[in-house]
């Protein structure tokens, strides 16, 4: 499994409750263009329309070695999923404060595929006591270390 990019922000705003893979609808040049790495979900979101689910705002970049008829960098792209677990999702992000977010891009046999993250958005000060938690955890380990 080759990680092309991840969304190291996301663990930060938000606290991922689910994950899940999807496939992804990709155009030839966004594949060669993955395969170089050049990816970027920072902004990325995932939104369910009827019975499809979509990927939004993520940018990969113009192939390199492409032609005039190269693809949109942020084109909005289709995820692929099950009927069953876009239903579950359905109903779990129509509650309050639920989002589905990009949270990494990667190739598994050759195929694209996305991890979702069904998340809940943090607060100023949760995001705070996460940091709090993680230092004093290092200084924990620092201290056994000794």
């Amino acid at each position: 499994m080759k990680i092309v990019c991840q969304n190291r922000k996301a663990y930060h705003d938000y606290k991922i409750e689910e994950t899940l893979e999807a496939g992804i609808a990709l155009l030839g040049t966004e594949v060669k263009s993955l395969r170089e790495g050049k990816a970027n979900l920072k902004d990325g979101y995932v939104i369910i329309k009827g019975s499809e689910v979509f990927l939004l705002n993520s940018h990969i970049s113009p192939y390199t070695h492409g032609n005039i008829s190269n693809h949109d960098p942020v084109r909005t792209r289709k995820l692929l999923l099950h009927r069953a677990e876009i239903e579950r999702l359905s109903g779990k992000t129509t509650q309050k404060g639920y989002t589905l977010i990009p949270l990494k891009i990667y190739f598994k046999d050759s195929r694209a595929k996305v991890e979702i993250g069904l998340a809940k958005g943090k607060r100023l000060f949760e995001k705070r006591e996460t940091i709090k938690e993680r230092e004093a955890k290092r200084e924990i380990a620092r201290a056994i270390k000794r």
